[in-house]
């Protein structure tokens, strides 16, 4: 599996905005209806990836301990479906279904708000802070598929509580790390 890093875009960039499709739901999302008080939380993810397959159940366990804190949380896919079927947007209902995703799963079918974001990998994390203002970019902890590590959301984890604390989240951040996006041709 190809391993390539995340784009570590520079901190203080305004969120992008977008208006995509929720495969959950079947309903149009923008960033102000995902926008939590506190902070949004945007991750670019894909249904085949192992690296995504590997932290699945912690960006479950994630979304759902920090919703009632404040922030919001979305998933979108951007891989080209063409080359990589098992990431259609009926596959991604069944992925949400099967994991009890409780944020919305966005398909990115012209791969714009992927660029539009620079993610680079499946998994990408861009928390943005009330204002929209990227906080924090890059990996959700030190995990990944083989290296006997349990993925419990660290990194992320304490950019979060940092906002929840008042204080300011630390710059010193590590790229994620998982399988390049699937760009078409």
């Amino acid at each position: 599996m190809a391993r390539t890093a995340s784009n570590m875009i520079e901190l203080g960039t305004k969120a992008p905005n977008f208006k995509l499709m929720d495969t959950i739901t079947d309903h149009l999302y923008t960033l102000e209806d995902v926008r939590g008080e506190r902070g949004t939380l945007v991750m670019f993810i894909c249904n085949h990836c192992p690296f995504v397959k590997h932290v699945n159940e912690e960006i479950v366990r994630l979304a759902n301990d920090y919703r009632p804190l404040g922030f919001g949380s979305v998933a979108i896919m951007s891989n080209d479906v063409e080359s990589y079927p098992e990431d259609r947007p009926e596959m991604m209902k069944e992925m949400a279904a099967k994991h009890q995703y409780s944020f919305p799963y966005l398909f990115d079918g012209t791969q714009e708000i992927a660029k539009a974001y620079d993610a680079a990998c499946t998994p990408d994390f861009f928390l943005f802070d009330d204002e929209s203002r990227l906080i924090y970019r890059g990996q959700l902890d030190d995990s990944r598929p083989g290296n006997g590590l349990h993925s419990n959301g660290r990194d992320l984890r304490e950019a979060m509580d940092a906002v929840l604390n008042n204080r300011k989240v630390s710059p010193v951040q590590k790229p994620s790390i998982g399988c390049n996006i699937k760009w078409k041709n």
